[in-house]
């Protein structure tokens, strides 16, 4: 691969320029990061420098980021389009696949669907492009609740459910006798109901390859589904770097893989598929699930049981304190955060293709509103008394 210079990076991913061209670039603030900013690759600074120079107008909403974490602000998410996709995403929830009952309605408002895929996707042409990431954000979270976690969730038995939901994705091509039974089954739960749903409305828009790219990446965060639930049912608690393989299966990749799809146009397979590419993906897909761990590292301590996440296995494993395992598991972040921009534009100079180089901006503005939306939301997060 070639050597990457801040001049050739830049050149690369600067794209087109002039008048009606800034649209084209996600919405970052070119804002100080904490002093570990300075010790990135100098392909790293070179990407960060060159989206925060397509950044919108507008000033970062309130937040209290994670001290010395390495994140690009954003600006706060249009907020017509915020309003108008949390009143349809909610509209589909309750009246086409039933998916909450009317008890858990203030913690689905809270998620804040709305605000979180319009930061994520700040090039999608339209709300019905923005829908479809919504709807599949809204199906992936409510299985994890209803099967996983602690709405009904149990490692007891995962194993069958997933795979019984996972054919509302990847449909059973079986015999006439037994489809029926098959078919009633994608409407035994709300998860199976939202899955269902959600995958006809991404069909409908993506290309067989991208769907059929959709379906691996849920079945990789299935495998890692199934990973901590064998670990919770032995009571074994993972190595450090076995949680980190667990957290790039169960991670947030099935999202930002998408990203061409919400924008509008596609990333040719054998372009996605390159090792390469799947680098850049993987990276920023751990990194914002470390940012995941590190905001709700609070509200998980206060749940029921003990919940896996990056500080506490450090703690376990490493013999360090809450608040030692809780700043290294930041430096662990901020690792795969520079690992993930330095990647990244090593890609851009090996591949300067333009469907490659949108598709690098759209991984990299879903990483920058992962964090956004983390941060910003203080219906469910905050943070520990650490600093």
């Amino acid at each position: 691969m070639p050597q990457v210079n801040a001049t050739t990076a830049e050149r690369i991913l600067r794209g087109p320029t002039g008048l009606g061209t800034s649209g084209l670039y996600p919405g970052r603030i070119d804002a100080p990061q904490e002093a570990e900013a300075a010790e990135a690759t100098e392909a790293a600074e070179a990407v960060a420098a060159v989206a925060a120079s397509g950044a919108r107008a507008g000033a970062p909403s309130a937040g209290r980021p994670i001290p010395g974490l390495y994140h690009h602000p954003v600006p706060e998410p249009d907020p017509e389009r915020v309003a108008e996709l949390g009143h349809r995403v909610k509209q589909w929830a309750v009246e086409e696949v039933q998916l909450f009952p009317p008890d858990w309605e203030d913690q689905f408002d809270g998620f804040d669907l709305g605000r979180y895929m319009v930061a994520c996707h700040p090039e999608a042409p339209s709300i019905d492009h923005l829908m479809i990431a919504t709807r599949l954000m809204a199906a992936e979270n409510a299985l994890d609740d209803c099967y996983c976690e602690d709405h009904g969730g149990s490692p007891v038995g995962l194993g069958g459910r997933l795979l019984l939901a996972h054919t509302a994705l990847d449909p059973l091509h079986t015999t006439q006798e037994y489809r029926p039974d098959w078919e009633a089954s994608l409407e035994a739960d709300a998860p199976r109901r939202a899955y269902r749903s959600a995958m006809q409305y991404f069909t409908r828009s993506a290309t067989p390859s991208q769907a059929d790219r959709y379906r691996h990446d849920m079945a990789r965060l299935h495998l890692g589904y199934l990973a901590e639930a064998a670990w919770a049912e032995t009571g074994y608690l993972p190595e450090v770097w076995e949680y980190l393989a667990m957290r790039q299966f169960n991670n947030f990749r099935p999202c930002p893989t998408i990203t061409d799809t919400i924008d509008g146009y596609e990333l040719p397979a054998e372009l996605h598929a390159l090792p390469a590419v799947q680098r850049v993906i993987a990276l920023g897909s751990n990194a914002t699930t470390i940012v995941n761990d590190l905001y709700s590292y609070t509200k998980e301590l206060a749940s029921p049981g003990r919940h896996l996440n990056l500080p506490v296995v450090i703690a376990e494993r490493e013999g360090r304190t809450d608040r030692q395992a809780y700043l290294k598991a930041v430096e662990v972040h901020n690792e795969l955060m520079h690992g993930f921009e330095a990647a990244s534009a090593a890609v851009a100079a090996a591949h300067p293709v333009p469907s490659v180089l949108r598709f690098l901006r759209g991984v990299a503005a879903w990483v920058d509103g992962n964090h956004h939306w983390h941060c910003t939301n203080t219906y469910r997060y905050s943070l520990p008394d650490f600093w």
